[in-house]
């Protein structure tokens, strides 16, 4: 077996994964329904292997859930609003911010939600069937809201690149291309 899984942990304390239960996930990442023999038999292990490292990487907490992505357009929620948000730093700031966070996670319509640093406190990705329901939701979560004392919104024109496939089988590459390419 091989030495990092005898280990167990990284020293960070997060799974230990060695060249082929990245490879499994690099494949299973981006389609969850394609069968163990298949993945086996691109990582050169056999279909029980692929899934007892599976249920290892699933009690380990590396894989995290295995969800359906949904077309919003087509479930008639065509808006995504970019949110960047500042919080007013009154005495005690981590209960406001514990707050608002755990408001967020509790809203349907927000997708994602970063706490970051910089100038702004959050970034919050909104999905809305309609401008007028996006601005009906920045009025009660933004605006009603005293703590906050800053937020601008862009709306996505395009959505060009949406994803959470990370990259498993390589080392992340900056491509430089000219404009003119």
């Amino acid at each position: 077996m091989d030495k990092t899984l005898r280990l167990g942990r990284t020293n960070r304390g997060s799974p230990a994964l060695d060249r082929i239960d990245r490879k499994i996930l690099a494949l299973y990442q981006n389609d969850t329904r394609r069968i163990a023999e298949s993945i086996g038999a691109n990582v050169g292990l056999s279909a029980a292997a692929v899934q007892r490292r599976l249920k290892r990487m699933r009690a380990d907490g590396v894989i995290r859930r295995e969800i359906a992505v949904l077309d919003n357009a087509a479930v008639g929620m065509p808006i995504t609003c970019i949110v960047t948000l500042s919080m007013a730093a009154f005495p005690g700031p981590s209960t406001y911010l514990d707050r608002f966070r755990r408001q967020m996670i509790e809203q349907s319509m927000v997708q994602q939600c970063y706490h970051v640093t910089g100038t702004r406190d959050f970034v919050i990705v909104v999905i809305a069937a309609s401008m007028e329901e996006y601005g009906a939701f920045a009025r009660a979560w933004f605006e009603a809201n005293e703590r906050v004392t800053r937020y601008e919104t862009h709306v996505a024109l395009e959505r060009v690149k949406v994803g959470l496939s990370l990259p498993l089988n390589e080392v992340a590459k900056v491509k430089l291309t000219s404009a003119k390419s």
